[in-house]
């Protein structure tokens, strides 16, 4: 029996030098997170997690993936500074007992493939879409698209050290949800819909509270609830299971979606749900047309508030006009197919 194992196993791998790479979470390496996604998807037929290509995900994909651990794969395609977040279903929402209303019912959300920023993006990204769009200065930038708050430290595009020593590493705030998209089609990317996001913070992770786990967050986990009293540069938390940094604190996040508390009651069983009647690409194309009197989700706790922002199924809405020194975003990119 153990030589039929065997024999199997090395069969797998090298069928995998045919079938595809088995970092699946697109992080340059082959390990636990890895067989984190597989294991999510056991008795599924995803493709995108099926190993061996026999239309089923079982033992054999993870003893295919464990035998590869270690070994850097090819990752051509992943664009620079994003990972991959594999096709699949989720429980999205929560139930635990600081659950909000509007956390659920939880329900099941099918997602495609995506390309998901490894960090938020940063003063010297955001300075250098200022420098291609003056259009989107503080001086320059029509008046419904922002707030008193947005761009507070800046003038022109020069940041004013006044905070963070000026440093390019940190994340960039005081954007507006307007300014968010603008920066995101500028790069080629999107903003990600509020279904993405809390996929992708989840790392793999199923019926979890935090990115982590259940465990209780510690200033190591995440920066929260006044800790350092201030944001912190981008990537000094431990990333979570897809590889991706600071899900949870540091700013919290822009959303693609319109906020629709009532949204989890409609969107049981969607394939790549997003709320506010308009599809992501009607949303693309038209963004500054969206009300500033609407609201638009935001998602990922900050440094200021407690660990109950912190949770993977918290979620919340304002008006896509406001600027904070807690907002911030970052940006995703459809898989082409």
């Amino acid at each position: 029996m153990k030589y039929v194992f065997l024999c199997v196993f090395f069969l797998l791998v090298s069928v995998h030098a045919v079938i595809g790479d088995a970092d699946l979470n697109a992080d340059g390496k082959i390990n636990i997170q890895d067989l984190v996604i597989i294991a999510q998807h056991l008795g599924t037929a995803n493709a995108e997690v099926d190993q061996n290509g026999d239309g089923q995900i079982d033992i054999l994909d993870l003893v295919l993936v464990a035998g590869l651990f270690g070994e850097v794969p090819t990752t051509l395609g992943v664009p620079e500074g994003m990972v991959l977040i594999p096709a699949g279903s989720f429980e999205m929402g929560s139930e635990d007992e600081e659950a909000w209303a509007h956390e659920q019912p939880v329900h099941t959300v099918h997602l495609d493939a995506f390309y998901m920023d490894v960090y938020e993006v940063t003063i010297a990204q955001y300075k250098a879409f200022l420098d291609a769009n003056p259009q989107w200065q503080k001086e320059n930038i029509e008046d419904r698209f922002r707030d008193d708050n947005y761009l507070l430290y800046w003038t022109g595009t020069d940041y004013q050290v006044i905070r963070h020593a000026g440093r390019p590493d940190y994340p960039m705030t005081q954007v507006s949800w307007y300014a968010a998209m603008a920066y995101a089609e500028w790069a080629g990317k999107r903003l990600p819909t509020e279904a993405e996001w809390e996929y992708a913070a989840r790392g793999g992770l199923a019926g979890k509270k935090y990115p982590w786990g259940d465990a209780e967050p510690t200033p190591a986990d995440a920066n929260y609830n006044q800790h350092i009293c201030d944001i912190a540069p981008v990537g000094q938390s431990a990333a979570n299971g897809y590889g991706l940094y600071n899900m949870a604190g540091n700013v919290t996040e822009w959303c693609l979606d319109a906020w629709d508390a009532d949204f989890y009651a409609v969107s049981e069983n969607s394939r790549n749900p997003i709320a506010g009647g308009k599809t992501v690409q009607e949303l693309r194309e038209n963004f500054t047309t969206i009300p500033t009197d609407s609201k638009r989700v935001m998602r990922g706790g900050d440094w200021y508030f407690d660990a109950q922002k912190l949770r993977v199924a918290f979620r919340e809405g304002f008006a896509p006009t406001l600027s904070s020194d807690n907002f911030g975003f970052r940006c995703v990119k459809d898989v082409a197919r």
